[in-house]
């Protein structure tokens, strides 16, 4: 398939882990995609390269997704030199886990700043410029975090709780106009995040899923690029759940 032929992708947190996967697979269906990232350069090169060994082309795309100046720059070169932007996918997340009682303040503001506030100040670029063109898809990357318990995480589940309104909130404000917004709910993935956590949480956690198994980074990908296509035309506002049936 070459369903991102001429069009143009800006994935944050695209580094490593699943934004990798993400960059890499609308490359090899045809995408110029700029691999959004913080601090890490080196592995966004990384990124670089093995998207364009997939047969597509992209760019490195430096930012901080928490500070709206830094977003605003970055949107305004894509604006420059591609002309529009067809498809954002706000990937971009931290994780400062602990209990709750012994959490510190700024553990708490620096995960929502990234995973919520970052992805509204991306949002808030990308729609500029698909407006203009009357369309465009916009995928948030939840978590299943957002939508049960998880001990431990209770700045993070409250950042990816909000994503999923916001995704809502947004694709009934932005449908009309011609943009999409959806998101996808990875569960417990063999990349990112979920390869810091201990052995034995993520032996208790495997043994909750319907599947038997942890999911891979290619196929939360699969569901994205699904999102991000006209194949899901008529899909808006929609959370899918990529978790093997862990929030079932």
């Amino acid at each position: 398939m070459n369903r991102f032929a001429s069009r143009t992708i800006v994935v944050t947190g695209a580094s490593r882990g699943l934004g990798r996967a993400m960059a890499v697979a609308f490359a090899g269906e045809g995408g110029y995609v700029y691999v959004g990232f913080g601090t890490r350069e080196d592995e966004a090169a990384q990124t670089l390269a093995s998207l364009r060994q997939a047969g597509g082309d992209g760019a490195l795309l430096g930012f901080d997704v928490r500070q709206a100046a830094s977003v605003a720059a970055a949107f305004a070169r894509v604006r420059q030199e591609r002309g529009r932007l067809d498809v954002l996918v706000n990937n971009a997340g931290v994780a400062r886990d602990g209990l709750f009682a012994l959490m510190p303040a700024e553990d708490f503001y620096e995960v929502v700043a990234t995973n919520l506030t970052g992805s509204y100040h991306c949002a808030a670029a990308a729609v500029r410029l698909m407006l203009a063109s009357k369309r465009g898809a916009i995928v948030n990357i939840a978590s299943a975090a957002g939508l049960r318990a998880s001990v431990g995480q209770a700045n993070y589940a409250a950042s990816k709780g909000g994503l999923l309104a916001f995704t809502r909130s947004l694709a009934a404000e932005l449908g009309p106009r011609g943009v999409r917004v959806n998101a996808v709910v990875p569960g417990l993935i063999a990349a990112g995040m979920s390869t810091r956590l201990d052995h034995r949480i993520v032996a208790q956690r495997k043994a909750a899923i319907p599947l038997g198994r942890l999911g891979s980074a290619e196929e939360v990908a699969r569901a994205v690029l699904f999102l991000a296509s006209d194949e899901s035309s008529y899909i808006v506002g929609q959370c899918l759940a990529v978790d093997g049936g862990l929030t079932l």
